[in-house]
């Protein structure tokens, strides 16, 4: 079966979000999928059937489990399979639609943190930073810092932020420069993802933080990790638009 390597959130190949992606020819175990997402050692890899009829099964997988929610992954199996679809996944029916500028928007569920106060593994996790706020998500806790100056310039204590009972941490603060509205970083160890390169789950959450305070936009979200990414994201009621190019930078075969 075919195996393709795609740089999500970007145009340009070596930036964004690596993700494989699988085109099943036949049903295979979790156990299997899980054993190519840990030999492909992305910090996803998607499997969809493409043969399936209306929406079209689709899971994803880190190196060490599977995760219900996956942005960069699923603009990349679109890609691949040519732009337009729906998807049936553990988080529901989603659709993509390609558009003239070469660019895919993914309608994702919205999801809206609830404030908390930080714990005592949080602090220690961001040192340096001065927060702002701190919300429950879904899957991740939210932390907004001062500026985006010292979102790009954290040291994260992954060692703290892996005891912490989420899938992870998102850092982020406004923009900095004009066109760009929000900067954020997204670190996952415990899923065995120290810093995520570009995170389409996360902003469904950066999303609903954000628009409140700048608008439902479309909003120009930058992941100010080392390889970078940009999302571009609308509130809508409970659903999210994300908006992102990819790139194939490998295609080959699976042989197990």
């Amino acid at each position: 079966m075919e195996i393709f390597v795609v740089d999500a959130f970007t145009d340009t190949a070596f930036g964004g979000n690596p993700a494989g992606v699988v085109l099943l020819t036949e049903p295979r175990s979790a156990e299997w999928m899980q054993s190519v997402a840990a030999e492909m050692k992305h910090a996803e890899t998607a499997f969809v059937d493409p043969t399936a009829q209306g929406a079209k099964p689709l899971r994803w997988f880190t190196p060490t489990t599977e995760v219900d929610l996956c942005g960069h992954a699923t603009l990349a199996t679109a890609h691949v399979l040519g732009g337009a679809q729906r998807f049936s996944t553990r988080s529901g029916e989603l659709s993509c639609t390609p558009a003239e500028d070469g660019s895919i928007t993914m309608d994702f569920p919205a999801d809206q943190p609830q404030p908390i106060e930080p714990g005592p593994d949080l602090l220690a996790g961001l040192p340096g930073v001065t927060i702002l706020a701190t919300a429950q998500a879904v899957s991740d806790i939210l932390v907004e810092v001062a500026s985006a100056a010292e979102v790009r310039a954290l040291v994260p204590d992954l060692a703290a932020i892996g005891r912490i009972p989420n899938r992870g941490v998102i850092v982020t603060a406004p923009g900095d420069r004009p066109g760009l509205d929000v900067v954020s970083r997204c670190f996952y160890p415990v899923f065995g993802i120290p810093e995520d390169p570009v995170t389409g789950s996360a902003h469904c959450t950066l999303a609903s933080w954000w628009a409140p305070r700048l608008g439902d936009g479309p909003l120009t979200a930058e992941q100010a990790s080392p390889r970078g990414g940009i999302v571009r994201m609308t509130l809508r009621g409970n659903r999210v638009s994300l908006s992102g190019r990819a790139v194939t930078v490998l295609k080959g075969q699976l042989l197990v």
